[in-house]
């Protein structure tokens, strides 16, 4: 053949390919990017879309996994067939079985509806030790007996040192590591990866997790050392109370399992056993995660984690009797450091005090730059909010110390953070500062679960665009492994109630689908044989009474409504196969307790937690325990039966939907008066009423009039708790009254979501009224001002004012339906979905309103354009070469503008 058409041919084809409208990105095994470290046996594969072609779908796909990144034709382990599908998310891998500890490669060819043929790159992930058989090493206590269990004790230091092999040439290292207590691990001197407060917070008498590290940089030939230095923790640290301390144990424990990989095929294993060494006399003299922490830089070991440290007073180890069967590589996201905050100001007290404001409520801790003379001892505190003089303010933390204590060494600058503690604070005082304390001297260092970003969101108004943020930055803050209530007094635990009221809502900030994986879990594993649910979990209040377990309604239905709500925004069907017995059991308990009227007016509840209840002059009316968990009771039978119809379970699908049905029988013959009247007239009944279906169509119009005065006869306020806010304004809008549901929004004074912004609020407080008008504070006992539960109105923004909602789990198929009002003038939402990005914005400005939308490759949406008449939609449909199907637009993928 001729050489310039050989050319011209070449030239022609890499144009070609580099000009391919369709691209394969973000690939993900177990919602993970290149996770090293997994023991999901069958594991799951996603990929997204990428295609400048409107209406493209992926017609097939084709998945290979091989055991080295040139897919050689030995290493190939699994080649599906070309599956004509447009799965592209969760899709489960079919070949042989997965080897502990192997890396594999693996790679995605999609062709699109078009004809367009894509071939993503090479991603990989690597399976962790996958059972007890897999650990060669042994638990390892690192302190010597006679210790005072009752108190804070020093951190422990570990080391061992090792050779590795002459001549060999090192491919690969690997740290596998866990422990009972926190840990944080050294190879050479070198800090271990980027995670805190490993391993995490899990029921720990079920499952502890270990984590996987490539540790390859950090191994040099010849000698070398590793370390770990061991905290208290959730393990054994205070937990509630301030006697309450070894809820799971006394001792501190450490596994560590080293292995490292040379080119000739050839392992070596250093693994904890009693040859170890350990020392409790390092700097850090008190850790707790209540309390904080006292670190002496005086005595700081130099190079303990290094070859040559001198050991002689150090000990050897004991070997602890604990099981190895129950530990399990993480489903979620590590706590690491996300971000440094530098003060606004340091400024003084009207009480003489010197304070650092940081200008945001965070989670985390502050790193200290100082320089000052040896055995000096500075004192850190930490606060979210000053008192009615500008003081600083702590009696809100009730026992929780959560304070720093740091001795300097006399060197020139020193720098510290703490290392097993974590505070939520808005203002840091410092005591025996040597010299004057400048803004450059504290930097604050915001820790939280390490969660991909999902949405965002944005508005013609300030003040909301603050409520969104402070909805996010309460995220943030409470979710630290588990999604716990709030992060700074002693507390901080997992309340049930809290994280079912905020699960929507948390989508929409946050990727959330392996943080909720891991904890609905801990949810089914503290799950009583009777099939109750524990206030919190991992369940410190009632661990150690399994038959006088207490359940609340509203609370305990998380064991139904979070992996439902997962289920939908995910489409994750494996995980409500796993969580199904949990949401059967839990549905069960309180059939049980209803007896046959199926009416649940027994137990101890929680009710409608800090709703409005007025003065007690105005005898504000509460809605009834029995009615709200009867009402709960027939929720949680619906979504039981929902899930049973996805999983397959036909026969308890009917079951269970008759069970609701019934339940609905008799809510409305105990509960609701023949002319619609509840017997609760609270905001919070007509809302549960109307949002779980438990009224007739007949009686919905007078429920929803009965609400909207109740509404206006308060000002255009809201009364609800924890309960009833997170359904408040759904209902509204579901029913027409879209006007009130922006009222409410837009209300400015108590209570109100925007009277803790007006106050200065950078998060969302557990009161509605946690700082009165007046300036001063609600029930010093209970009064947080990082508590995200009224967020949840963070998913109405989302899903009316920006107007993005699924329609098929998953967001394969999904609206926008804006809905403009309350005086917004523009408003911009975006939300990764699991197949790409969606975009709603609108704008309304001289007399037109423009709507842009985008929709991701692979996906389908239905777009329902606000206050436009027939006419219009169907001009706009011919512009947009679009049709119209009763009232909608339904549309592929591809960005779409409309003006009216």
């Amino acid at each position: 053949m001729n050489r310039l058409l050989v050319f011209l041919i070449l030239v022609s084809t890499a144009g070609f390919a580099q000009t391919s409208p369709l691209r394969v990105e973000q690939l993900r095994v177990e919602y993970k990017t290149n996770p090293v470290g997994i023991d999901v046996i069958l594991p799951r594969f996603s990929w997204k879309l990428v295609s400048s072609v409107r209406n493209t779908m992926q017609k097939s796909y084709q998945i290979q996994v091989a055991q080295d990144e040139k897919f050689s034709k030995k290493s190939v382990v699994w080649t599906s067939s070309e599956v004509a599908s447009d799965a592209s998310h969760l899709v489960d891998y079919q070949g042989s079985n997965l080897q502990a500890r192997q890396r594999y490669f693996w790679k995605v060819k999609v062709t699109d509806n078009f004809g367009n043929v894509a071939e993503s790159a090479v991603n990989f992930f690597e399976m962790g030790l996958l059972g007890a058989a897999d650990w060669q090493a042994k638990w390892i206590e690192p302190e010597k007996p006679g210790f005072d269990v009752k108190k804070q004790q020093p951190a422990p230091l570990i080391r061992k040192e090792f050779a590795t092999k002459p001549k060999g040439k090192i491919a690969s290292a690997r740290l596998y590591v866990t422990s009972r207590g926190l840990n944080e691990m050294y190879i050479n001197g070198q800090r271990v990866g980027k995670d805190v407060l490993s391993p995490g917070w899990t029921a720990y008498q079920a499952r502890i997790q270990y984590f996987t590290y490539n540790v390859t940089n950090l191994i040099q030939v010849g000698n070398n050392a590793i370390g770990a230095m061991l905290g208290d923790g959730w393990y054994r640290g205070y937990l509630v109370w301030e006697t309450n301390r070894n809820v799971w144990g006394e001792k501190l424990a450490l596994l560590s399992q080293l292995v490292i990989k040379y080119e000739d095929g050839s392992e070596q294993i250093i693994a904890t056993d009693e040859t170890w060494k350990a020392n409790n006399d390092g700097p850090v003299r008190e850790n707790d995660l209540y309390n904080g922490e006292t670190y002496d830089a005086r005595m700081e070991k130099k190079g303990w984690a290094s070859v040559g440290f001198n050991e002689a007073a150090w000990w050897n180890v004991k070997v602890g009797d604990y099981p190895k069967d129950n530990l399990i590589a993480p489903a979620g996201p590590p706590v690491r450091r996300t971000q440094e905050i530098k003060p606004l100001k340091v400024f003084k007290t009207p009480a003489g005090e010197t304070v650092f404001d940081l200008g945001q409520n965070m989670v985390g801790w502050v790193r200290l730059r100082v320089q000052g003379p040896a055995g000096t001892k500075i004192r850190v505190t930490h606060a979210e909010v000053l008192d009615q003089k500008g003081n600083f303010y702590t009696a809100n933390l009730r026992s929780a110390k959560c304070e720093l204590n740091y001795i300097l060494k006399g060197d020139s600058i020193e720098t510290y953070e703490p290392h097993f503690t974590f505070m939520g604070f808005g203002y840091v005082r410092v005591e025996g500062w040597p010299g004057t304390p400048d803004v450059d001297n504290i930097t604050g260092i915001v820790v939280h679960s390490d969660m991909p970003n999902a949405g965002t969101f944005e508005s013609s108004k300030p003040l909301i665009n603050q409520l969104q943020k402070n909805i996010v930055w309460g995220q943030i803050g409470n979710f630290v492994d588990v999604p716990t209530d709030c992060p700074q007094r002693d507390e901080r635990l997992g309340w049930t109630g809290d994280a079912q009221a905020f699960a929507r809502t948390a989508t929409f900030n946050k990727d959330v689908a392996g943080f909720f994986t891991k904890w609905l879990r801990d949810v089914a594993i503290d799950q009583k044989p009777n099939g109750g649910v524990p206030h919190v979990v991992p369940d410190v209040l009632q661990v150690k009474n399994p038959d006088g377990i207490k359940s609340s309604s509203g609370w305990a239905d998380v064991a139904t409504i979070v992996p439902w709500t997962m289920y939908q925004v995910y489409g994750d069907r494996r995980l409500l196969e796993t969580q199904y017995e949990s949401m059967k059991k839990w549905t069960e308990y309180i059939r049980k307790n209803a007896g046959s009227k199926l009416l649940w007016t027994n137990g101890e509840h929680f009710g409608d937690w800090l709703s409005y209840r007025g003065s007690p002059q105005m005898g504000e009316p509460v809605t009834d325990n029995d009615f709200i968990a009867t009402a709960f009771f027939a929720h949680s039978a619906d979504l039981t039966s929902k899930a049973a119809l996805i999983i397959g379970k036909a026969a308890e699908a009917v079951e269970y939907g008759e069970l609701y049905n019934n339940i609905k029988k008799a809510f409305l013959q105990e509960y609701v008066a023949p002319s619609g009247r509840l017997v609760c007239n609270t905001q919070t009944a007509y809302v549960l009423a109307l949002h779980f279906d438990l009224l007739p169509e007949n009686l919905r119009p007078q429920a929803v009039d009965r609400l909207v005065q109740d509404i206006k006869n308060h000002g255009n306020h809201l009364t609800t708790g924890f309960l009833g806010t997170p359904y408040l304004c759904h209902v509204l809008t579901r029913f027409g009254k879209n006007d009130i549901a922006y009222a409410l929004l837009n209300q400015e004074t108590f209570p109100s979501w925007l009277y803790p912004v007006k106050m200065g609020a950078t998060t969302i407080w557990e009161r509605w009224d946690g700082i009165k008008p007046d300036g001063s504070f609600q029930d010093v006992g209970m009064n947080s001002y990082n508590h995200y539960a009224y967020g949840a109105i963070g998913d109405w923004m989302y899903q009316n004012m920006a107007g993005i909602d699924l329609v098929d789990a998953g967001f394969k198929k999904f609206s926008i339906s804006p809905k403009p009002g309350g005086g917004f003038t523009s408003v911009k939402g975006t939300y990764e979905s699991p197949y790409g990005t969606i975009s709603s914005a609108w704008e309304q400005k001289d007399g037109k309103t423009t709507l842009k939308v985008s929709v991701p490759a692979n996906t389908k949406a239905v777009i329902k354009l606000p206050n436009v008449t027939a006419d219009k939609l169907n001009q706009l449909a011919q512009t947009q070469n679009l049709k119209v199907t009763n009232g909608v637009f339904e549309v592929g993928s591809g960005d779409y503008s409309f003006e009216w």
